[in-house]
């Protein structure tokens, strides 16, 4: 049956409601790259805490931000999708304001809690209060747009961040202030109230506290493995996350608003969409964080220099995003986010075979950036766009929310390993240890290729039943 077309005036409220969404996208993404460039000023300003224990300003945010976004989702659902919306957008500005005047790394790692439980309850609800408000046919343009969106905060923030960080750090923080009140403001003003009216149950909120300790305790272990010695605490940390992760499994199998519903994971495209975000996000962490202490470990560039130097990448990423968006209407984006992985991994080959102690940007970085860029462009819209075709509109906070759950833990875990593989190499050790850091982000790329492919040749069930 052919679907009604949409009126002018619902066409124009659609496209501004998608605009206040993609502002807060934009703050979110805007703050993660800022935070990655600042990483040098934060060691030079917490010298005992080391890289293990600072990385936890990343991965603490990542963590929780993982753990909270589907039952954001399902609170959404519940109470309405613009309430947890404009919750989310305070507690972000909230702990950002916090972050700005932490007097320590537990402080600043606590703030960061607070930034990704806000993250988490504006994710799920900024793309499940807009798509309803589309045409089904229309829907992976404005995801493209929406990934977009977030890829443009990506691309101004190694600069932005730069110019910020040689004031203070602690401006990275104060910039979400004024932009997140902007956008509160304008959410309740212009966007309408989404509820699912078969929502009846809060989520499991033990479920999300085991989701934590699990994630938590691997990403210990991963990230103190060095300093400990690989002994028996760490691999104490990889028992404990083991059990409570099947304690997790078996939460999520009984309890009657679990945190995830297995059900998404049994349709074949949703589950593979979903490990092709997490293994894709894993290298992605290690590419944010790693080349902009390349920059300023191996070959001493100031942080601003490092912020200009990084921002070609998510430019590209920026602009790939919103083509392979449109260009993927109509189309299997599952096979430009498989081409993707394959042209990131060539990217993170180029700096293994070329990166040198000696600095030579041009020849040595740019052509990888190039590279990883485009692949990060044809990838980000094809996760979300991927495991939506597979959802009712009643399961789109939820799925999104499990699909976005992926991309933190991955981002979590990617990191800690990333930590792990490269550690605190002395100078004449350090291109070999970036080297490797570079190998595990190709391969975690190549996989994540892989697990697209029989989505992007059309083989598997691509919709839940109803």
């Amino acid at each position: 049956m052919k679907q009604p077309q949409q009126s002018p005036a619902e066409a124009t409220r659609a496209r501004r409601v998608l605009a206040v969404v993609g502002l807060a996208v934009f703050l979110s993404v805007l703050d993660l790259f800022i935070v990655n460039i600042a990483f040098p000023d934060l060691r030079a300003d917490f010298p005992g805490a080391g890289l293990s224990g600072l990385s936890w300003v990343l991965t603490a945010y990542a963590i929780v931000f993982a753990a909270t976004l589907v039952p954001a989702g399902r609170l959404g659902d519940l109470y309405g999708r613009r309430r947890l919306f404009v919750i989310g957008l305070a507690l972000f500005t909230l702990g950002s304001a916090l972050c700005a005047i932490a007097p320590s790394v537990e402080a600043l790692v606590a703030a960061r809690v607070l930034q990704g439980v806000g993250a988490a309850a504006l994710t799920p609800n900024s793309l499940g209060l807009v798509l309803p408000m589309f045409p089904p046919e229309k829907r992976s343009t404005v995801i493209g747009a929406w990934a977009g969106i977030g890829a443009v905060g990506a691309s101004i923030a190694p600069p932005l961040g730069g110019l910020l960080v040689e004031v203070s750090w602690r401006l990275i923080f104060l910039v979400n202030i004024p932009l997140g009140l902007i956008a509160i403001v304008l959410a309740l003003r212009l966007a309408p109230e989404v509820r699912d009216a078969r929502a009846t149950r809060l989520p499991d909120l033990l479920g999300i506290a085991v989701l934590v300790a699990a994630v938590g305790l691997l990403t210990l272990g991963l990230t103190q493995g060095q300093r400990w010695g690989w002994d028996e605490r760490v691999w104490g940390a990889f028992a404990a996350a083991a059990i409570l992760g099947a304690v997790f499994l078996r939460r999520c199998a009984r309890h009657p608003a679990p945190v995830v519903e297995l059900s998404l994971l049994r349709v074949p495209s949703f589950a593979l969409a979903g490990l092709s975000t997490l293994l894709f996000s894993a290298g992605f962490a290690g590419l944010l964080l790693g080349n902009v202490l390349f920059f300023t470990q191996v070959w001493d560039y100031s942080i601003l220099k490092a912020g200009i130097a990084f921002a070609p990448g998510p430019l590209l990423a920026a602009t790939t995003a919103f083509i392979s968006g449109r260009l993927a209407d109509g189309r299997q984006p599952a096979a430009f986010g498989a081409v993707g992985g394959f042209v990131f991994a060539a990217g993170c080959l180029w700096f293994i075979t070329h990166a040198t102690a000696e600095p030579a940007y041009l020849t040595a970085i740019l052509p990888g950036q190039i590279l990883t860029g485009t692949g990060v462009g044809l990838l980000l819209p094809s996760f979300t766009a991927t495991a939506a075709a597979t959802l009712r509109p009643d399961q789109l906070s939820t799925g999104i929310g499990v699909q976005t759950m992926f991309r933190q833990i991955g981002a979590a875990l990617g990191l800690a390993t990333w930590v792990a593989i490269v550690g605190t190499p002395s100078p004449g050790d350090a291109v070999d240890a970036f080297a490797s850091g570079w190998a595990f982000m190709a391969v975690t790329a190549v996989l994540a290729g892989l697990a697209l492919l029989p989505m992007a040749r059309g083989r598997l069930v691509h919709t839940l039943p109803v």
